[in-house]
């Protein structure tokens, strides 16, 4: 059976860095990015219009037809829709074909929702104090304080709404996930270690259940 860590993320929280150090230390792949060429591969969609509709919200309509459909038809039979929602099913499916072979870790890309019916998966969401994520950003981007919070407003507005859409949670909310850390209080190395720990928290206690 192959485990499955999914990442939900604030945008300067760190979390793309947590993952890419957890897959790491598990010795298997982070996909964030790399689904994209994945997705535009699979599907036939272009690299560009993959990337240009990444994590971004679609309407409700949508949301009820993957639901019902995704699985049973697949991308090629979508060919009318609009681009943003085959966007969407490419990356839906191509995350769902990732998990069937293989252990990951898999950031954003409301994988959790993906992947709700597979039976080894674990969703984390990283946050973290907002005065950390502005410097954050506006170090890695070399822009201001100001600039750096328009950026964080502007990216976790994306990634709640196109979260919100899919899911019958809520992006961000605690019991959302399987494991909430905040990145303020733990170095990137120390949040690995406490992911780690939990992960075979739980392993030990799916053991307990199936020898009950």
């Amino acid at each position: 059976m192959n485990k499955i860590v999914t990442i939900g993320r604030q945008f300067g929280s760190g979390g793309y860095t947590i993952g890419k150090m957890l897959a790491e230390r598990l010795g298997v792949t982070c996909y964030d990015k790399e689904l994209l060429n994945l997705a535009a591969k699979e599907s036939g969609l272009a690299a560009e219009v993959v990337e240009t509709h990444d994590e971004k919200p679609i309407n409700s309509f949508f949301y009820s037809l993957v639901v019902d459909n995704s699985v049973s038809r697949g991308i090629n039979n979508y060919v009318d829709l609009p681009l943003n929602q085959r966007v969407f099913l490419a990356q839906f499916e191509t995350i769902q074909n990732i998990a069937k072979k293989e252990s990951c870790v898999i950031i954003g890309r409301c994988a959790d929702y993906a992947l709700a019916d597979f039976p080894d998966v674990t969703n984390i969401f990283i946050c973290a104090n907002l005065s950390d994520r502005v410097k954050r950003i506006a170090k890695r981007f070399d822009v201001s304080d100001d600039k750096a919070m328009e950026m964080i407003t502007k990216n976790d507005k994306k990634r709640s709404s196109y979260y919100n859409y899919y899911s019958d949670k809520k992006w961000g909310v605690a019991n959302t996930y399987d494991l909430t850390l905040n990145s303020s209080n733990l170095t990137p190395e120390s949040a690995v270690e406490l992911i780690l720990s939990f992960l075979k928290a739980r392993d030990e206690k799916r053991d307990d259940i199936l020898h009950v």
